[in-house]
């Protein structure tokens, strides 16, 4: 039987630690770095982001948490976030993955649902 991506991602723990450094190089890519660096100044809120992006690539891959934030659509309504800076932030969870050696077919699984999502994140 084929582990789930979520397994293949390290379940909890794994996830966990994607998130963080997925948000450290997004504070370093100068493509997007200040669409997050305001969050450096508000810990909650960062905090509770985090937490929703674990439960969003927790659920998302197929482990047991449950997403209950606000859609794609919502969460990113009003921040007309263009397409060289979606790119940018693949570019960074790409990197993220590759850093923690995840496997080549769970980075491919990642990128195909990351890019299912573009629709509703990019000029919204």
């Amino acid at each position: 039987m084929e582990r789930s991506l979520y397994d293949r991602l390290g379940g909890k723990p794994g996830v966990a630690a994607l998130v963080d450094d997925v948000i450290e190089a997004h504070l370093k890519n100068p493509v997007i770095q200040a669409r997050f660096l305001p969050y450096l100044e508000m810990p909650e809120r960062l905090a509770t982001a985090k937490a929703h992006l674990c439960d969003f690539f927790g659920a998302g891959s197929g482990g047991p948490e449950t997403y209950t934030g606000r859609s794609m659509v919502e969460a990113h309504r009003g921040m007309n976030i263009s397409a060289a800076e979606y790119l940018a932030a693949m570019d960074d969870i790409m990197a993220t993955l590759e850093a923690h050696d995840i496997d080549e077919q769970a980075r491919k699984d990642v990128l195909m649902i990351s890019f299912s999502l573009k629709p509703e994140i990019v000029r919204q």
